[in-house]
């Protein structure tokens, strides 16, 4: 019992007596700058970045063909859409690789192959910006970039309308 309440009364001494040592007459540290602080006060120095200019004229061709060609793939989409989704209904309650079924699958077939200007011209404007960016010709990239994302939404509207007439044939 009398170990016992030696123990916390021990830990508190020693807790006390390291409080004490500071105050033996020793100063206690500065919070004061020193001098090897203020070295690193320096501004660091501007960058300029000169903005893209504008499309090179060998490029801004290739990228009015691909809009068109993008455009075109678009437009045989469209016309296969119709006939794709009138052709997966009547297929939708046949067994696979019933006559309807295949008929249904090679309208689906159309219509990919019917896409497939845009996904090239995609892919080319991939490479395009990609060699650009590697060569750091920042000029154009914004051009580039913005018909890329335009395709790439298209492509995107496309991939969905084929996965939803996807769905609706059994597997």
């Amino acid at each position: 019992m009398k170990r016992a309440s030696l123990f916390p009364s021990a830990i508190a001494a020693l807790s006390l007596s390291a409080c004490a040592s500071g105050v033996s007459g020793e100063a206690a540290p500065s919070l004061a700058h020193r001098a090897v602080e203020g070295r690193f006060n320096v501004a660091p120095p501007s960058v300029v970045v000169t903005p893209p200019g504008p499309l090179p004229a060998d490029l801004a061709g290739r990228l009015v063909r691909w809009d068109s060609d993008a455009a075109a793939a678009q437009q045989a989409f469209a016309a296969e859409r119709g006939n794709a989704a009138s052709l997966v209904s009547a297929a939708a309650g046949a067994p696979v690789a019933s006559e309807r079924w295949v008929v249904a699958q090679q309208a689906i077939s159309r219509l990919i192959a019917a896409r497939a200007p845009l996904t090239g011209a995609l892919a080319d404007i991939d490479r395009l910006y990609l060699d650009r960016s590697i060569d750091a010709a920042v000029d154009g990239l914004p051009d580039i970039y913005a018909l890329r994302d335009r395709l790439a939404d298209t492509a995107s509207a496309q991939d969905a309308v084929i996965e939803a007439l996807s769905r609706q044939l059994p597997e």
